[in-house]
């Protein structure tokens, strides 16, 4: 009955050992029993750090409250271990030493070096069953272990994880110190240490026997915890490193009921008809060891429960982490939405140990704009956009001219200024023509400018230096006509155009216009002009072109002058002067005429009159 229940067990591991279906094996001639092999432990390779203790565990007692040593032995059934070495096809009976020893259902390397690498395989048997099972060693050297930082010491054993509440106390213990305590009948020592710090522990962590207590976590206690095992063994000191990796998490006074993030009470989801519809919730779960869940619930349903699951599925996916509290996405996804699916209703739940919550996500139809509609407006709104960029590249002149006109305010009414324009020029025949019968003319007639010219408003007998700085102080804006022969007949011209310059670096109530009459090379133009060329405004005039008053020479330089605006008093004014001067030469013509006729009567009228 015994041997019954063994061989029944042993099944058991078909899944929890070895994940596959055992071979069935013969050990020496016809007459033993069959051996079934499970292969290789699931669990993966044992790796061991050379020179320290290590130790194996038969994969057929892994789960002790199931199967276990002690019934084994009461059944008859012996625990054998083989080995099967690197590059090795025959397995070899495990040799038993000072340095390889059983223990129950262990073997223990004392101490492992790098040939004990290899499989290892556990049978156990009797005169009417056997069952084998394998795992893999690996000895590693201190170079070929993984580490963080090179002053960090090496091991071999995956390093354990542990939580710490942050504000909380908490005692940690060496992992697999037991096993070394069973393994040694006198003292065992360990030593802790953290991460690449040497120092004893000292204040809020500090060593209590074999174990290292923490008074109070806190964020810098986050890390590597390094023990070192030592005991004694047959005469021989042997030891073993491990490693404990603590994370703080938050304090167990805060609160652990988990909350829904994402819908917010007042949210609502816009959705389109015939697209992929996506509903996201967001629940927070405060840390807790214990179980958490994040679901999706149709009309009072989860979505496995749904007739039509084709038409619902979600993703969950982790969106922070943060010690050891966590939040987590969970996203219903609609496919092809309808009309119909609008009236049902959609909720999102979250729950822990600690407490459940639940909310209904609100839905919406989102109104779509036609494309033809859109298309036509969106064409529309470039067209006029590109004729007001070429309105205003082809006219913005006039559009300054206007702005002026409207909202410009004319200087004379806000300075103490005689002159509107302080013409300086070369003095040439050809520069003074254009400047006498064009400039002038045309500012004063026409524009109603008053232009101040030095060789026609100066006194004589004053000072030119005193009397060319006073014209140039009292006029609001200096215009310089630049020629070839500007400023190289004499000071002149240098000296108005220096004063020009002084008066708009030094105040600003002055503007300094250059009008370009004849091209210039720029080695002609001297340093005056060359310094004032950089910051001023040039305006070209380009000869019959620019005589029309409609032309941009003129244009352009009504923009550099100041806003002058005629009032209608002055319209008046200048109507009465025009209709006084008619009045005057229509009476001087009726008077000769009428002296004509008088004396061509009478030759002594003629007389009198010649006399």
């Amino acid at each position: 009955m015994a041997s019954f229940i063994l061989i029944f067990t042993l099944l058991f591991f078909l899944v929890v050992v070895g994940g596959t279906s055992p071979t069935v094996s013969h050990l020496g001639d016809s007459s033993e029993p069959m051996c079934y092999d499970w292969g290789e432990s699931s669990e993966g390779p044992v790796s061991v750090l050379e020179g320290e203790a290590g130790w194996l565990s038969c994969p057929f007692f892994s789960h002790p409250s199931v199967y276990n040593y002690t019934s084994t032995q009461s059944a008859g059934h012996d625990l054998t271990w083989y080995r099967l070495p690197e590059g090795h096809d025959l397995e070899q009976p495990v040799q038993y030493s000072w340095r390889i020893s059983r223990d129950n259902e262990r073997l223990w390397l004392q101490p492992s070096v790098a040939n004990d690498t290899g499989q290892y395989i556990c049978m156990l048997s009797n005169s009417s069953s056997c069952s084998k099972s394998a795992v893999r060693l690996r000895v590693l050297r201190p170079d070929e272990v993984v580490r963080s930082s090179a002053c960090e010491p090496p091991v071999a054993v995956p390093t354990h994880r542990t939580s710490v509440p942050f504000q909380s106390g908490f005692v940690l213990d060496c992992p697999d110190l037991q096993e070394a305590r069973r393994r040694s009948p006198g003292e065992t020592s360990v030593s802790w240490s953290f991460m690449c710090d040497r120092t004893p522990l000292t204040n809020y962590r500090e060593p209590k026997g074999d174990r290292l207590q923490i008074h109070v976590m806190f964020g810098p206690f986050e890390g590597l915890y390094f023990c070192r095992v030592e005991f004694r063994r047959t005469g021989r000191v042997l030891h073993f490193t491990r490693s404990v990796n603590v994370t703080g998490v938050s304090p167990d006074s805060l609160p652990k009921q988990p909350t829904i993030l994402l819908p917010g009470e007042d949210q609502v989801f816009p959705v389109k008809l015939n697209t992929k519809v996506s509903l996201l919730c967001r629940g927070s779960f405060p840390f807790l060891n214990s179980s958490w869940e994040i679901w999706w619930t149709v009309d009072g349903k989860t979505l496995d429960k749904l007739a039509d699951q084709h038409h619902f599925s979600k993703s969950d996916r982790q969106e922070r982490y943060d010690h050891g509290d966590r939040w987590e996405d969970s996203v219903l996804l609609i496919q092809d939405f309808q009309s119909e699916d609008l009236n049902r209703e959609y909720n999102c739940s979250v729950r822990n140990d600690q407490g459940f919550e639940t909310r209904r996500a609100q839905l919406k139809e989102e109104g779509s704009l036609p494309s033809l509609e859109l298309g036509c407006g969106l064409g529309v709104t470039l067209v006029l956009m590109l004729l007001l960029f070429v309105f205003y590249h082809v006219f913005w002149l006039e559009l300054l001219l206007l702005y002026r006109s409207w909202f410009g305010t004319d200087e004379q009414h806000t300075d103490d200024k005689q002159y509107d324009v302080y013409i300086s020029y070369a003095r040439h025949s050809e520069e003074e023509h254009f400047v006498l019968f064009t400039l002038r003319s045309v500012l004063e007639n026409e524009l109603k400018y008053s232009v101040c010219i030095f060789d026609r408003d100066s006194l004589p007998g004053g000072t030119i230096t005193d009397e060319t700085l006073g014209f140039v102080a009292r006029s609001r804006r200096l215009l310089v006509v630049v020629s070839p022969g500007y400023a190289s007949q004499g000071s002149q011209a240098l000296l108005e155009l220096q004063a020009g310059i002084d008066a708009m670096a030094l105040g600003g109530h002055l503007r300094v216009i250059l009008v370009q009459y004849k091209p210039v090379r720029w080695q002609g133009w001297v340093r005056e002009l060359r310094r004032a060329r950089v910051a001023l405004v040039l305006v070209r005039w380009q000869g019959d072109k620019s005589k029309e008053l409609t032309s941009r020479f003129w244009k352009r330089l009504r923009v550099e002058l100041p806003v002058r605006r005629v009032s209608r008093e002055e319209v008046q004014e200048e109507k009465e002067e025009l209709g006084l001067m008619r009045m005057l030469s229509q009476n001087s013509t009726n008077s000769q005429t009428g002296l004509i006729s008088d004396t061509s009567k009478d030759p002594q009228k003629v007389l009198n009159s010649a006399t």
